[in-house]
């Protein structure tokens, strides 16, 4: 195995039923019992990380791993509140806003207004 590669496996599981493969904790086990020392792991489907990733991940996988052999888990944060990410996900919040009255308006013809452009623009009814 190459000293430096990037695996693609899957955290969760539901019930009983096959989920999608390969999962990630008999993945990190094989690696490390096949000697694969330190392993980097990030969960890039989330923007910030929640409670059962860092459960599942940071602390159960990261358990099987060392257990099985393995030497160095590092476990690599999602973004959560670093500033980049906050500005950017404003950014993507007001570039998608503009044109919608959000200003809080209450009063009913305002919001008769926005929920005629909303279903004009394909929000279901």
């Amino acid at each position: 195995m190459r000293d430096e590669f990037v695996a693609v496996t899957f955290q969760s599981r539901f019930g009983r039923a096959a989920w999608l493969e390969p999962y990630t904790e008999p993945t990190l086990v094989s690696l490390a019992r096949s000697g694969v020392g330190r392993v980097d792991v990030f969960c890039p489907g989330f923007t910030s990380d929640c409670l059962e990733t860092l459960e599942e991940i940071d602390q159960l996988a990261r358990a099987a791993f060392l257990t099985a052999g393995g030497k160095e888990f590092r476990y690599i944060a999602a973004l959560n509140d670093q500033h980049a990410w906050i500005a950017a996900l404003a950014g993507i919040a007001i570039r998608h806003l503009q044109g919608w009255d959000t200003s809080g308006a209450d009063d009913g013809d305002a919001l008769d207004a926005q929920r005629r452009r909303a279903l004009a623009a394909g929000a279901p009814g």
